[in-house]
């Protein structure tokens, strides 16, 4: 066959790719025929990225927070005022050590899920839910304290200060709770299915974020 030889309505050449080339199928819903293109990133990849950019926008409040307590708190003449409750750093430290942990179970957990073993992450998905609730409810114990010594929103930057810092960490650690609640009633159904281990892994991005946050608060807001 002669090269650029023609066969009905498609160019030959030498190498028999006919031109023009084949049109890709369609598409089946109707609409054009679909043309490869590059493929878009992991669904894996694309929820971290999501979740990174989240974490930074929460890095930014809390570093916002973070500078007007230190801007009052370097310009008070003394720290706490006079009048008001000293914070209680002993049982924070212990509580710190809770949610430390809570941090260890929750790696164990990612470990469990790459080998994978399904019953060992159940169990540490569930430490890590109990320490988080003890952290949780050992901070309230310590908050009713406060409002029983008269440490109130009311009662001045101080007050206001420290309800709003630690508060806002502790709505933080609640609605983490609340999201790994679903993850365990979706392990529950559907033991290591690859979405479930694309929300876990993203779920534990956040809750290092929580975890690795409150030894700084505890340092700033207990300890300076």
């Amino acid at each position: 066959m002669r090269r650029g030889a023609t066969i009905g309505s498609a160019e030959v050449n030498a190498r028999g790719v006919g031109w023009p080339p084949p049109m890709p199928p369609d598409s089946g819903n109707g609409g054009p025929p679909q043309f490869p293109g590059r493929p878009g990133p992991p669904p894996m990849e694309a929820a971290r990225f999501g979740m990174l950019v989240f974490l930074g926008a929460e890095a930014m409040l809390f570093a916002g927070f973070i500078a007007a307590f230190l801007v009052l708190r370097l310009g008070a003449p003394v720290w706490p005022p006079p009048f008001q409750p000293r914070l209680p750093v002993g049982i924070t430290g212990v509580n710190t050590a809770v949610l430390l942990a809570s941090g260890y179970t929750m790696w164990q957990a990612l470990a469990a899920l790459a080998r994978p073993d399904g019953g060992k992450l159940g169990r540490r998905l569930v430490q890590t839910a109990l320490l988080g609730a003890g952290f949780l409810a050992l901070q309230g114990y310590e908050w009713l304290r406060l409002l029983h010594f008269g440490l109130t929103t009311e009662s001045g930057v101080y007050g206001s200060l420290f309800y709003t810092l630690i508060g806002a960490h502790g709505a933080h650690v609640l609605g983490a709770l609340l999201w790994l609640g679903v993850l365990l009633g979706s392990l529950q159904t559907n033991r290591l299915a690859p979405r479930l281990a694309t929300r876990l892994s993203v779920f534990a991005m956040y809750w290092f974020f929580v975890v690795g946050l409150w030894p700084v608060l505890y340092v700033l807001v207990y300890l300076t």
